[in-house]
């Protein structure tokens, strides 16, 4: 199966991208509120996200997300927690999330959902398009986790 074709950017103009996101998806989009923590792991990332609207999307459900952080924590140690609001709209076999994120800023990040006959370069190119018809421009896509961020500002001694 084909991995999906991801891009993040840094939002200029909150207001225009979420008309367009509205306009394109023809909904409202869907308020998703996640806490995601990240522990101290020898390889790779160990990482909770405790959907806090109730949302049941996890791959190992827990009743008690809290309890489940404090005990990674005294285990592993914590690396750091994402906090954010994230707007989730779907155009067409993409999905468009709209991130709020505290101590960043706004970001969006496309999400093509790649079909088992499609090339990761006609996924490129519908990422692309829809790019275009966001008004996101190439000069504020980035890189890296919303954690890595997070980090370089700590590392850097910009404090949310």
């Amino acid at each position: 199966m084909p991995s999906n074709v991801e891009i993040k950017a840094v939002l200029r103009n909150l207001r225009y991208l979420t008309q367009r996101a509205k306009e394109l998806s023809g909904t409202d989009g869907t308020v998703i509120r996640q806490q995601d923590t990240f522990f101290k792991v020898p390889a790779g990332r160990l990482k909770l996200r405790d959907l806090q609207d109730g949302t049941d999307y996890s791959i190992t459900p827990t009743s008690d997300p809290q309890g489940l952080v404090k005990v990674l924590t005294d285990a592993l140690g914590q690396v750091g927690q994402v906090k954010k609001e994230r707007r989730l709209y779907m155009v067409g076999q993409t999905r468009v999330h709209v991130d709020s994120v505290e101590g960043l800023g706004d970001f969006m990040e496309l999400e093509v959902v790649m079909k088992e006959h499609q090339s990761r370069e006609e996924g490129v190119t519908i990422a692309n398009q829809l790019m275009l018809e966001l008004g996101v421009k190439q000069e504020d896509l980035i890189d890296g986790a919303y954690m890595d961020l997070l980090l370089k500002n700590q590392k850097n001694g910009h404090t949310p």
